[in-house]
């Protein structure tokens, strides 16, 4: 069982496994078409399509949600049964982002909703076509299969509990997007620059090499023991904009074999729907 990534070469040797699930989660930002018409045009063989918005998010609320808050229990379990995720099936996510948009959320779903049998693909589509290996164009499906889970909800905070322990020197509170939206001097995104305050910049794509894949687990234990120290991982929360690309950052953690973080799900988008809530940019 793969529960965190697995490469190119592990993913090619299953290639059409009855009990293996891929899914192509390729979305883009400023494009949210664009994933999937790429995906229809070449994807890895077997592969579902998994949209960010439609199939991994719940409806957004203005002034009440982030922009990609979690869907509703009962929504993720339709999704999985109908892709044929169930009982002893594997599931292998991978983008074109390093498994930051959406590769990782769809990782986190499962895992929140009690599916360990998850990973993400290590280089992602890039690296599946690197490697040479084949492609196929078109829709696909899976035959739907009955998805057992229950949510887990110590394994992540809403906005009150985060206010609860921003603070505290007992957790740590941290910003993956990129340094600069942490500063807030280049905000793109979201309507208010800057970050919750208490909290450190520990950006998610530094867990990559040039060569798009993660570095490896000593690289991801200095990297995240410098940052936090001995601080054990139940006391870590990750947030970003939106709840999707913090995850990454779980996973690394996980990878360096530091334990399970949580995530702050609205993020960054969430904590700033309440303008009574402080932020900060020094």
């Amino acid at each position: 069982m793969y529960t965190l990534t697995l490469s190119v070469d592990e993913l090619s040797a299953h290639l059409g496994d009855a009990n293996w699930v891929v899914v192509d989660c390729r979305f883009g930002l400023a494009d949210k078409q664009r994933g999937k018409s790429d995906y229809l045009a070449a994807h890895i063989p077997g592969a579902v399509y998994a949209d960010l918005e439609a199939d991994l998010s719940g409806p957004i609320i203005q002034g009440k949600t982030g922009r990609h808050p979690l869907p509703a229990p009962e929504a993720a379990v339709q999704k999985f049964s109908n892709w044929g995720i169930g009982p002893g099936v594997q599931v292998v996510a991978y983008d074109d982002a390093g498994g930051a948009l959406a590769a990782v959320r769809l990782w986190w779903l499962l895992r929140w909703l009690g599916h360990p049998a998850a990973a993400v693909l290590d280089g992602g589509w890039q690296a599946w076509q690197k490697a040479g290996l084949p492609v196929r164009s078109g829709l696909e499906s899976n035959i739907p299969i009955a998805f057992r889970g229950q949510p887990d909800r110590g394994l992540w905070l809403d906005a009150a509990e985060v206010d609860a322990i921003r603070g505290s020197s007992d957790y740590r509170l941290c910003d993956s997007r990129a340094a600069e939206r942490y500063w807030g001097v280049n905000e793109t995104i979201d309507p208010v620059a800057g970050h919750i305050p208490g909290a450190i910049s520990v950006p998610y794509a530094q867990n990559l090499g040039k060569d798009g894949r993660f570095l490896s687990r000593a690289e991801l234990h200095q990297r995240f023991q410098q940052a936090l120290g001995d601080l054990p991982a139940s006391r870590v929360v990750f947030y970003c904009g939106s709840g999707v690309t913090a995850i990454h950052n779980i996973l690394a953690m996980e990878m360096a074999g530091l334990g399970v973080a949580r995530l702050y799900a609205g993020s960054w988008s969430d904590w700033i729907n309440d303008p009574n809530r402080p932020i900060e940019t020094e």
